[in-house]
């Protein structure tokens, strides 16, 4: 069994804290407890709660991606695509036990107080939408705007549903909402 780097297992333990308790309920302290490292080794890897913080949007946005992207990869179809994004979503959903959405805790959390965060937010949610207009484009030429922030509200709403209902009922609505409006 490969070992465990220093610098992963801070990662991790701050992503693990950072999504269920908040990013500012997580003290370093807890980060290097939960790591099982010495302070100093902390610090040799991220000078700053924020850097960590950075650090975890960053593992978070490459693993959403990546994920959406193996479980698409083998669909040619547009609509086949999209219908994995909704799949995708629930599932993430399922996965963490409804605790939502890590992008959105976050910019709940710091708001405008950290600008930096705030932007990476912003630009995630808009890469997500940039990839609905990828598929939309391709499935019909007219209103390819409309459609793309439709099915993107629609997703951010079942997410938001899902976490406060605790089940998956809201991507199954939003899958035959995206389904007619597409047909």
């Amino acid at each position: 069994m490969k070992t465990e780097k220093v610098k992963d297992r801070i990662l991790r333990a701050a992503s693990d804290l950072f999504y269920k308790q908040g990013f500012n309920s997580t003290g370093i302290n807890q980060i290097i407890a939960e790591a099982d490292i010495a302070i100093g080794s902390l610090y040799n890897h991220f000078s700053s709660k924020n850097e960590l913080l950075k650090a975890y949007l960053i593992k978070e946005e490459l693993e959403w991606f990546k994920g959406f992207e193996e479980q698409s990869a083998q669909l040619l179809s547009p609509k086949d695509k999209l219908a994995a994004l909704v799949k995708y979503r629930k599932k993430l959903q399922d996965s963490t036990n409804f605790a939502g959405c890590h992008f959105i805790k976050i910019i709940s959390e710091v708001g405008d107080s950290n600008p930096e965060v705030s932007d990476f937010v912003k630009k995630h949610k808009q890469k997500q939408k940039d990839l609905i207009k990828e598929f939309v484009a391709q499935i019909q030429s007219a209103d390819v705007e409309e459609m793309t922030e439709t099915i993107f509200l629609l997703l951010e709403g079942a997410l938001v549903i899902s976490t406060v209902d605790k089940n998956t009922k809201g991507f199954d609505q939003a899958k035959k909402i995206i389904q007619g409006l597409l047909s």
